[in-house]
């Protein structure tokens, strides 16, 4: 049953479809509210698909028509996909427009390998007006191609290994908090693009991590605490023996392929390396890991 919010947020957004123009063949309303979670502080983002490209003062004339205030855009210009930011009664909007063939190129993107967020928001969108265009590329996105699965998971531990690991070591030293953390978000983002091609799942946005991995039957235990942990503990090194065993961890569910393998020994040698300067530091050694969630070993 869908929260009390995202009802709300779903009439906001139906009126805002109903005021578009006939000729708009698709409005799928997208993100927490089309998955019933929306709280206080959810937006409300559309996606709004068109018969051709228009221009961004098209956009902006057709969001203003639809009752929306404080208009703006973001991202990136002068490409295929128009944004529109603002608000109705209060409520922050956020308006993605696509032409037709640029919603088809983007569906098609998906089984190429790009990674986005793109395939997750579809397959959870929800219709508020349809030519038959989201069913269709519903259909399509109920299968998870293996092959694009293991590209996606070699590709994600192409970084976890090529050099020595005690160079790891370099980013606990005082001064270096923001190397740090640039490494431990893209380990992070890493771990978590494995985990969702394992379980042939579209990856969502990191946005409520806990909630959109708990039903995942293959995962390193506590995926989201243990990400979470990695990035708030103070001392360095203690977070980044979290996240080098939290990696460790989601290589050991992978199938082999060149750079898994590879990562593997190289964690592997990383951990001990992290213990040795752990005991050397006098910080005491972490509680033994479990085996993690789906593991065959």
């Amino acid at each position: 049953m869908p929260s009390l919010q995202a009802v709300r947020l779903r009439s906001t957004a139906q009126a805002i479809e109903a005021a578009l123009p006939a000729a708009v063949l698709e409005v799928v309303v997208t993100g927490s509210v089309s998955r019933g979670v929306a709280d206080d502080v959810s937006d409300i983002e559309l996606l709004v698909v068109t018969p051709e490209q228009l221009e961004l003062d098209d956009c902006f004339a057709l969001a203003e028509a639809c009752g929306l205030t404080r208009l703006g855009t973001w991202g990136r210009q002068g490409v295929p996909t128009k944004r529109v930011s603002g608000y109705r009664d209060g409520v922050p909007i956020e308006l993605i427009w696509w032409s037709r063939a640029h919603a088809e190129s983007a569906v098609d993107a998906v089984f190429t390998g790009e990674v986005s967020s793109t395939a997750d928001a579809l397959a959870n969108g929800l219709a508020l007006r349809t030519s038959g265009l989201l069913a269709q590329w519903q259909e399509r996105l109920r299968d998870y191609p293996d092959e694009l699965a293991a590209a996606r998971i070699e590709d994600a531990a192409l970084t976890w290994g090529g050099f020595a690991p005690a160079g790891l070591l370099t980013l606990v030293r005082p001064g270096e908090r923001l190397a740090l953390v640039e490494r431990m978000v893209d380990d992070a983002t890493r771990v978590v693009r494995i985990v969702f091609a394992l379980n042939r799942v579209w990856q969502p946005t990191l946005k409520r991590l806990a909630d959109r991995a708990a039903a995942l039957p293959r995962k390193p235990d506590r995926l989201a605490e243990r990400i979470e942990e990695a990035l708030t503990d103070p001392d360095p090194l203690r977070a980044v023996v979290v996240m080098t065993e939290l990696q460790a961890d989601t290589v050991a569910l992978a199938p082999d392929g060149p750079n898994i393998v590879r990562a593997r020994a190289w964690l592997r040698d990383a951990i001990a390396i992290l213990e040795r300067r752990q005991q050397g530091s006098g910080q005491s050694r972490r509680p033994e890991r479990r085996e993690p969630a789906g593991s065959d070993k």
